[in-house]
């Protein structure tokens, strides 16, 4: 998350205060079901709308018991939040701001979730240190515009994913995968379209 480090897009009834004052989602299901939480208003961060990620956990299959999740752009923490809810074995979420960090760790004990992991870091430097195969679904949402970054989080991101894994890439433009050389063996699965935000989901194409 870089809005601080990742991008993450609101409907309007997400949309933050001035002034640095915390706003607040929801998450959508899961043990926490309705359960709101406060995201810090700090330029560039737009949680995913409740519709977006709605669909996403749809298309997840709503359960994740046991699954290891990581959101390499953490932001407000609106998906690992709720992939923790519905049941994940771990997440981990990066996030370079401090204060956005902060917050989610506050979060994190409102919740006593302790399958979350919360690290307050560079996402591609630490990301890029993990082991091959760690995770059965991956986040992605950075800075939109920023095609470079996008495309060194999908080299990265790409290794980490387990067998039958998922990768979900929010961005500005639709993901063609035939044009991106780390994503070869790649599909995009599912995708929509919510305002300005395109969100996609990968599946390895002998795994669809």
């Amino acid at each position: 998350m870089s809005r601080s480090s990742a991008t993450r897009t609101a409907l309007p009834s997400h949309t933050p205060t001035r002034g640095g004052k915390p706003h607040t989602i929801r998450i959508i299901g899961g043990d926490w079901k309705r359960t709101p939480l406060p995201v810090l208003d700090l330029h560039g961060l737009r949680p995913t709308p409740d519709r977006v990620r709605e669909t996403l956990f749809n298309w997840l299959g709503q359960d994740l018991t046991g699954q290891r999740c990581l959101d390499m752009f953490a932001g407000s923490g609106a998906l690992g939040f709720e992939a923790a809810s519905r049941g994940a074995a771990r997440v981990l979420m990066i996030e370079r701001s401090a204060k956005a960090a902060a917050q989610m760790r506050a979060n994190q004990t409102k919740l006593g979730a302790r399958n979350i992991e919360v690290a307050e870091a560079e996402a591609l430097r630490l990301a890029a240190s993990l082991a091959p195969g760690s995770f059965d679904v991956i986040f992605l949402d950075p800075p939109f515009g920023d095609q470079a970054l996008l495309l060194r989080a999908l080299e990265i991101a790409a290794p980490l994913a387990a067998s039958d894994s998922a990768i979900y890439v929010e961005c500005g433009d639709p993901l063609n995968v035939a044009e991106i050389d780390a994503l070869a063996g790649w599909a995009v699965v599912r995708e929509g379209k919510a305002g300005a935000v395109r969100y996609h989901l990968l599946r390895r194409e002998n795994e669809e």
